[in-house]
């Protein structure tokens, strides 16, 4: 009777992971699906030449990996705390300014980052094109969240 109920457990416990595996799976196909829509998205907004997306996309997807990791660490930071305490209003005022100084620490960084960036670029594309690069990131996410939104409505 135990290895009946032993094996039951193995077949959940496999069955559970192999469910877990291929949602993880799913989200990571799902950012990159994302990630090369964006490519291509800005690609045609942007009109760049063939030597200056060559130069563009490499120093763009490294910027954006820093500021994906900024924001998954600022977000991470106040998630574990709030976890911690069990939820916001049983946060200490000492930790939520911890928290407050940590984001706006982040935030410089991120603008640190983003300077840095705009200088490296401006030596091949014009300060028309970093606009149209902010324009265009813009009217991607507002256009992704209008596709997500119908498709979260049709659902429900």
């Amino acid at each position: 009777m135990k290895t009946i109920n032993m094996k039951k457990y193995i077949i959940i416990l496999t069955l559970f992971l192999i469910c877990f595996h291929s949602f993880g799976q799913h989200n990571k196909e799902s950012r990159d699906k994302i990630k090369a829509l964006k490519v291509a998205y800005l690609t045609q907004e942007l009109k760049l030449s063939a030597i200056e997306a060559h130069q563009f996309w490499p120093l763009y997807h490294k910027y954006q990996e820093e500021l994906d990791f900024s924001k998954m660490k600022i977000r991470s930071e106040f998630k574990n705390k709030i976890k911690e305490v069990g939820d916001l209003r049983s946060l200490k005022e000492s930790e939520a300014k911890k928290l407050v100084l940590l984001k706006v620490a982040l935030d410089k960084k991120m603008n640190e980052k983003k300077e840095i960036f705009i200088s490296k670029v401006t030596v091949f594309i014009s300060y028309k094109k970093v606009m149209k690069l902010y324009l265009s990131e813009r009217e991607f996410a507002r256009e992704l969240m209008r596709k997500y939104g119908k498709g979260r409505k049709n659902r429900e």
